[in-house]
């Protein structure tokens, strides 16, 4: 069997696309429930930006104001959402800016593995060097060719379609860029380092040796 994202590709190329394979332990849900830690975050278009920081190729931090963030390179990703919670959604189309775009525009050292995901009031979520420069990760402005609504992310969020949703905040803020690993908000409170839904990774007592620092 291939890898997730390739699955998904071989169904929809054959005609399957109706008939969604879903990770263990996952239902098909209809519609997108509201899913989320604290209150909704109010948009201050004015104070918003975008940050990129730690351990950057030239040491240099960068910025980008929500106009600048927004006018970057627009893509569409075709993809599942898997939450935790045991509800899959399937086949919605994530548009907003690729993360590729953000390591091309901002590289990291070499020796970086891994990123922090920084959101509003401090949320937090660790991800693999690899996980996020997936060309499927993306920063969506939009999810069906519509504005993200203030509930389900906006102005972005992250999607890591191959990973449990968690791992793609919501109202995201910025990127660390870090040369160690370190756990995020829900990784420290017991959910698993990695998150993938195919291997069913949902706490963190069911990690391998490697998989997560201690906690």
């Amino acid at each position: 069997m291939g890898q997730p994202a390739e699955r998904e590709a071989e169904d929809r190329a054959s005609g399957n696309a109706n008939r969604p394979q879903l990770p263990p332990g996952q239902r098909l849900q209809r519609g997108w429930p509201v899913t989320h830690y604290g209150p909704v975050p109010k948009f201050r278009p004015e104070r918003w930006d975008f940050r990129v920081f730690g351990a950057t190729a030239d040491g240099e931090k960068r910025a980008w104001t929500h106009e600048e963030f927004t006018a970057l390179p627009y893509a569409t990703v075709v993809a599942d959402l898997h939450c935790v919670t045991k509800f899959s959604m399937v086949g919605a189309e994530w548009g907003g800016i690729p993360a590729r775009t953000i390591l091309d525009t901002v590289p990291p050292a070499p020796e970086v593995t891994h990123v922090m995901v920084w959101a509003e009031y401090g949320f937090s979520s660790n991800l693999r060097l690899a996980d996020f420069a997936s060309d499927r990760t993306i920063f969506a402005t939009h999810k069906d060719g519509e504005l993200l609504t203030a509930e389900h992310g906006f102005p972005v969020r992250l999607v890591v379609p191959h990973l449990y949703a968690w791992k793609g905040p919501k109202w995201v803020r910025g990127i660390e860029y870090m040369t160690t690993d370190r756990r995020g908000f829900w990784e420290e409170r017991g959910y698993h380092n990695i998150g993938d839904p195919w291997q069913e990774q949902r706490y963190s007592y069911q990690e391998e040796p490697g998989e997560g620092p201690e906690l």
